[in-house]
């Protein structure tokens, strides 16, 4: 079972994240944005980070940058799941830190798949 922060500005997208993770025995913690997810960073431990790119506050590769200055955070995986699909954008997250990327709408086996790939639960 890991731990899994997920960050987006949308209620309706974490619901979803969790309702693919959860039945898996995942543990999701929920962030509404850079800020609070990069805070929750900050008190607990986790196995892998899902990430809009686009959101208020902070978005996603500034809390990214925010997590790899984190000794806590060397080599957790982090994931962008956003629906940015530029090539530019996903080099500047690459650079960041970010270890994968899924593009929004995704399809459940999708995410599972890439959860089983980067975590050793």
């Amino acid at each position: 079972m890991a731990s899994i922060l997920t960050v987006d500005d949308s209620p309706s997208m974490r619901q979803m994240i969790k309702l693919v993770l959860a039945p898996s025995g995942h543990n999701v913690v929920e962030a509404g944005d850079g800020s609070e997810g990069l805070a929750k960073a900050r008190g607990e431990r986790f196995d892998l980070v899902i990430t809009d790119l686009n959101m208020p506050v902070m978005n996603g590769l500034e809390m990214i940058r925010g997590l790899r200055a984190l000794p806590s955070f060397t080599g957790v995986p982090i994931v962008f799941l956003t629906t940015e699909s530029d090539d530019g954008v996903k080099q500047q997250a690459k650079a960041a830190g970010a270890t994968g990327w899924i593009t929004k709408p995704f399809k459940p086996e999708q995410l599972l798949a890439v959860v089983a790939k980067l975590v050793r639960a």
